[in-house]
């Protein structure tokens, strides 16, 4: 490359990432920011910093206005604001009960979010249809149009090939794998669209606002803990999928099973033997055999209740449940050495009535410390964590992130 055509791609990389740090330090910062706290937040000069600003104006992503009048001489200070309204994202967890849609700015700010109930038998057509009109109603609401979407990310369970965008595996979902549902709202939307399965997009939301936020947590494992049980795995700030798509499927660890138990159909229902023990169908048989409270597969909270206030037979249970657990739990801290463990699914819901006999009885197993917290999130992890991945695929429009050198 001639020494001018490299001086001048040179420059031009440099302004482009000095763009990106101004518009960081903006977007992570207060609402509006002046070129001396910019100039000090960056590390850039303040012509630097100004140049920056000129270009976020151009692009219609920064808004310049000056300070009221003062006493003090020279020129008015200037204040920038990040327009987080010029592009939004959508987050959709789409499950065999529920599709959530949830809308949000380019600064995070959820502004909308949308249930609809998934009707007993639909088939994966029928489910697409269901998102499509509940993606069309949550834009409506949110004031916006379809054409706003920078980018959608779409939360699903079963086994995921992100690359290709399919659904390689969805046994609570019949009809769903192998629909070309990416490219289908791709055509349909005009914007990037991405798919993962719902338990890793749940840990991502949990790191980005949920129990593990405050923690800058590396290292996090999600346990979704219903009927299903699945887990999302971050190991040093990188979701883990493992080499199929597959990794973080507890629920078909076997705890129960010998080596000479007769081999036969295993999961031929797309139920795991882990999920025979512990999910919340086998909670609700436990409690049924052992006379306590136990409410229905639906809602297993009276058994709960009833430990909370001391009846033996729910304690029983609770006990149970949560050291078959805690064995389970404890293959995947031993392996992963994650620090911290958030529970969600509608189980967590127990709260420490079931997590603290978890545990305790996971500190029996573990070889070192871990922290268990109940999710904050509820049923909207999933569509938060697919917020943020929309968010990170919107980046793509923005300018790459750097320093001045």
């Amino acid at each position: 490359m001639p020494p001018r055509q490299a001086a001048a791609t040179g420059t031009h990389v440099v302004r482009r990432m000095n763009v990106a740090a101004v518009l960081s330090a903006l977007r992570e910062g207060d609402s509006s920011a002046t070129v001396s706290s910019l100039a000090s937040a960056t590390g850039l000069s303040r012509p630097a910093v100004t140049r920056a600003l000129g270009e976020l104006r151009d692009r219609g992503l920064v808004e310049l206005t000056a300070a009221s009048a003062s006493s003090q001489p020279g020129r008015p200070a200037q204040y920038a604001r990040f327009r987080a309204e010029s592009g939004h994202v959508a987050g959709i967890d789409i499950g065999s009960h529920k599709v959530l849609v949830m809308i949000a700015d380019l600064a995070g700010k959820v502004l909308t979010v949308l249930r609809a109930a998934v009707p007993a038998g639909v088939t994966g057509p029928e489910l697409f249809e269901i998102v499509r009109s509940g993606l069309t109603a949550a834009v409506t609401e949110a004031g916006i149009r379809l054409s706003g979407l920078w980018a959608v990310s779409v939360g699903v369970p079963g086994v995921v090939d992100r690359d290709r965008g399919e659904v390689l595996l969805a046994p609570s979902i019949p009809g769903w794998a192998g629909l070309p549902a990416v490219s289908l709202l791709r055509a349909w939307l005009h914007c990037p669209v991405s798919i993962d399965n719902d338990v890793n997009l749940a840990v991502a939301g949990e790191r980005w606002r949920g129990a593990a936020a405050d923690a800058c947590s590396d290292s996090l494992v999600f346990v979704h803990w219903g009927r299903r049980i699945g887990t999302g795995i971050i190991l040093n700030g990188m979701t883990h999928r493992g080499s199929s798509a597959a990794a973080g499927e507890l629920g078909f660890i076997d705890l129960a099973s010998g080596p000479d138990d007769p081999p036969g159909p295993r999961h031929a229902d797309g139920i795991g033997p882990f999920e025979r023990l512990v999910g919340a169908a086998a909670i609700h048989r436990l409690a049924q055999e052992a006379g306590a409270p136990a409410g229905d597969e639906e809602d297993i909270s009276p058994l709960f209740d009833a430990a909370a206030a001391g009846e033996p037979a729910a304690v029983e249970v609770v006990e149970r449940v949560a050291a078959r657990f805690a064995r389970g739990l404890a293959a995947l801290v031993l392996i992963l050495d994650p620090g911290r463990v958030v529970i969600g699914g509608g189980v967590s819901r127990a709260g420490d009535a079931l997590l603290e006999p978890v545990r305790r009885h996971l500190r029996g197993h573990a070889l070192v410390p871990v922290t268990v917290h109940a999710s904050v999130l509820g049923e909207q992890a999933v569509a938060l964590g697919a917020v943020r991945h929309a968010l990170d695929a919107a980046e793509e429009r923005l300018p790459v992130s750097g320093r001045e050198t």
